[in-house]
């Protein structure tokens, strides 16, 4: 699997410009042996595995799970188990000689529906390198009865993937609230780590940070979910639950080399995506086509800006929606199809729910004149 970078929103270009990036992340992903580039040694690094289990009552004003306000860790574990499966992946790929090497690996799914729908990671129902899919996809449930999976859609960018298996008496798992979530509450974290033999592994831990962005083509992950619960390779894909047992996101990568850091794709973004995936089998994603930096209060000052909040362009690309509508290098925008944006996850959360051909306005200063153009959206390269 692929290396994979995370930083604060600093620099986020929408075009495959030179950015900023501060901190290396590997992808959660197969467990098992697999041809593909290995993340790092999870599994082997003890810190990488470690969590944090929250003493009810030791941190004044921050939830935790308590009988009276959420389930115990073991009710969420009896409530989700029959909607956590393991994602099964054979393939092939070429070696540096183009010899054909057998390859595959192990992650995790959540059962959406009744109908068979799965979701989990791209990335673990893709082989080698790239982005090819894998040529087998078998899915074991909690009862241990196993199916064929087929892909439905998958989405690069968000790394997300949705599955579909034809078996009866399915038991979905509900989902949360992806606006309600607070910083310090208790989570669990369900997967098939490092692909052990019997049931899913169980971390838990609190919910670190809210809103950060994995950006890193070909991945665009906004409004990320920060937990310091174990997350492993084989982890990938599946759930990331609240004290009612509820999704709140899918597990997706670890920093490598640091202690206890790992990311959720939101539920704010897998369940739009999800939806997307289903109903068209891949994402129309709308673009815009600059390089923006987030403004802050130190750069306002430093280059004399108007406000200290938005975004500043540094690119703007030929022959792009922004160019023909106008916008230039230096124009910091403030607000984008009257939604205002203080950085570039902002920018690319309103963007996700916008479609090519959408025209939407941007509000920007020039210099310290505030206005306002129209932007007709277009596809994203390469979808």
């Amino acid at each position: 699997m692929p290396k994979r970078k995370i930083a604060d929103v600093k620099i986020r270009p929408a075009l495959p410009f030179v950015f900023a990036l501060l901190v290396v992340l590997s992808a959660a992903c197969s467990g098992g042996s697999s041809s593909k580039t290995s993340p790092s040694p999870a599994g082997n690094d003890p810190t990488a595995a470690s969590t944090r289990v929250s003493t009810p009552g030791s941190e004044a004003g921050v939830p935790v799970i308590r009988r009276e306000d959420g389930l115990s860790t073991t009710d969420i574990v009896d409530k989700l188990a029959p909607s956590i499966v393991r994602v099964q992946t054979e393939g092939a790929t070429l070696d540096i000689f183009g010899r054909t090497t057998p390859g595959g690996g192990v992650g995790t799914g959540v059962i959406i529906d009744t109908a068979g729908h799965i979701v989990t990671n791209n990335h673990v129902v893709t082989v080698g390198s790239g982005n090819r899919p894998a040529d087998r996809i078998t899915v074991t449930l909690s009862d241990q009865r196993t199916a064929s999976a087929t892909i439905v859609g998958r989405d690069q960018a968000t790394d997300l993937a949705v599955l579909k298996i034809e078996v009866d008496n399915l038991v979905p798992a509900s989902f949360g609230d992806g606006a309600n979530l607070h910083v310090g509450q208790d989570v669990v974290a369900i997967g098939f780590a490092l692909d052990l033999k019997g049931g899913p592994t169980v971390t838990r831990g609190v919910l670190s940070a809210k809103g950060r962005t994995i950006d890193e083509q070909p991945y665009t992950i906004n409004d990320a979910i920060q937990t310091d619960a174990g997350i492993n390779p084989g982890n990938s894909g599946g759930p990331l639950v609240d004290a009612h047992g509820d999704v709140i996101g899918i597990n997706t990568a670890i920093i490598k080399g640091a202690q206890s850091i790992g990311f959720s794709i939101s539920v704010a973004l897998v369940q739009p995506t999800v939806r997307d995936l289903i109903d068209r089998g891949k994402i129309d994603r709308a673009y815009l086509g600059v390089g923006t930096v987030d403004v802050t209060a130190s750069i306002a000052k430093n280059f004399n800006l108007p406000v200290d909040k938005g975004i500043a362009v540094t690119v703007v690309g030929t022959g792009t929606p922004a160019e023909s509508a106008g916008l230039r290098q230096n124009d910091v925008i403030v607000k984008i199809d009257g939604q205002e944006v203080g950085n570039n996850g902002s920018l690319l959360a309103v963007l996700a729910k916008r479609h090519a051909g959408d025209i939407v306005p941007i509000e920007f200063y020039r210099g310290t004149d505030l206005r306002t153009l129209n932007v007709k959206l277009d596809a994203r390269p390469g979808e």
